[in-house]
């Protein structure tokens, strides 16, 4: 544990929720008794937690039917004051203060953006305050949403360089197949070598977004940036210290962390997917370039369609010619001018390595 400087927490909905929906304050008072634990012994800790809406909807009796984005609005904005006050209140008794730091797909879309959240969340770190990190639903909608609080946990671990992201779930990790079956063990173990998707179901928290889906994919694109992952049980008794202490009696799916680290660059563009405002389709030739092992930039002469209007320096999804999608990187030329150069050689990189992620 000692080797670890800086870890994101991430807590699920359902680590928080009663079966009634209603916010599990006990649970939430022994998170923040590990919480304090470590942090008194010096590590730096970012939480991401859900819980606001699962809070909210035993607030307030709404009147008539709601649409699912007002819903959570209105349950958001009344349960996320309620966690807050819980967190600090807690906290407080530990002589620790928290803060709150709510966010949006939209706030982290552009690089300027991103490097104002982190220094937000850097400053709070130097002066000893936990950061509670959560999606500001008030004002989200639909296409700007995150898929849930994992993803934001993926971005928010790249974001501030730490050294591991537990993202605390209400199954002890990965299974071999489903979690109620007996016969079902816990992947203890990943290499991102191997394809385990055949492992991963589909079905969704009762109170979250999020599913196993997501978690094993923003698991995986993490684990590739140096950063080691782990998937385990918010409901198991002083979980947060036993995992940190490498203790072997508590049971979690651990994602073994590429030894290649990202640049910081290359780390907001790995999970900036979702804010691709155009595709640049490739032939075959660029394609098997590109997925190569040696490191070279997307040149026009490789490029045989261009969709959507984008500016420069815009995120922009790269496909190839069967339609997937292979990466993802910094335009920089804009949609206009990128049309012009497709097929022509001897011009500079329409996306350069260095602004370039590969899936």
């Amino acid at each position: 544990m000692h080797r670890l400087k800086r870890i994101a927490i991430k807590v699920g909905s359902n680590v928080l929720s009663r079966d009634d929906g209603s916010l599990d304050v006990t649970r939430m008072s022994a998170l923040v008794d590990q919480i304090a634990c470590l942090h008194r012994e010096g590590l730096e800790m970012i939480l991401i937690s859900s819980g606001a809406v699962a809070s909210g909807k035993n607030e307030i009796r709404v009147k008539g039917k709601l649409d699912d984005v007002s819903a959570r609005q209105l349950y958001s904005a009344v349960g996320q004051a309620k966690l807050i006050n819980r967190y600090y209140d807690f906290f407080r008794e530990h002589g620790i203060t928290c803060g709150q730091v709510l966010t949006t797909k939209e706030s982290l879309g552009t690089r300027n953006h991103y490097l104002n959240q982190k220094n937000c969340i850097s400053v709070m770190l130097e002066n000893k305050v936990i950061p509670i990190m959560n999606e500001n639903d008030t004002i989200s909608v639909t296409e700007l949403m995150f898929t849930d609080n994992d993803e934001l946990s993926g971005m928010i671990a790249a974001m501030m360089d730490v050294e591991a992201l537990i993202i605390l779930s209400n199954i002890d990790g990965i299974y071999t197949g489903l979690p109620t079956d007996p016969d079902s063990e816990v992947i203890r173990e990943i290499d991102l070598e191997k394809d385990i998707t055949a492992y991963i179901h589909t079905s969704k928290s009762a109170f979250g977004r999020g599913g196993m889906a997501t978690k094993y994919r923003i698991a995986r694109k993490v684990a590739r940036e140096g950063i080691e992952v782990v998937i385990a049980n918010g409901k198991t008794e002083n979980i947060l210290p036993r995992i940190l202490r490498r203790n072997t009696e508590v049971v979690y799916s651990r994602f073994v962390p590429s030894v290649k680290a990202s640049s910081g660059v290359k780390k907001w563009i790995a999970h900036s997917d979702s804010f691709a405002k155009g595709e640049i389709h490739i032939n075959a030739n660029a394609a098997k370039a590109l997925t190569g092992e040696k490191a070279i930039s997307l040149l026009p002469v490789g490029i045989v369609s261009v969709k959507g209007d984008f500016e420069k320096d815009d995120i922009v999804r790269i496909i190839d010619g069967e339609g997937e999608v292979i990466g993802v990187g910094k335009a920089s030329y804009d949609s206009e001018k990128t049309r012009e150069l497709i097929g022509r050689k001897g011009n500079k990189p329409v996306v350069h390595y260095d602004y370039l992620y590969l899936e």
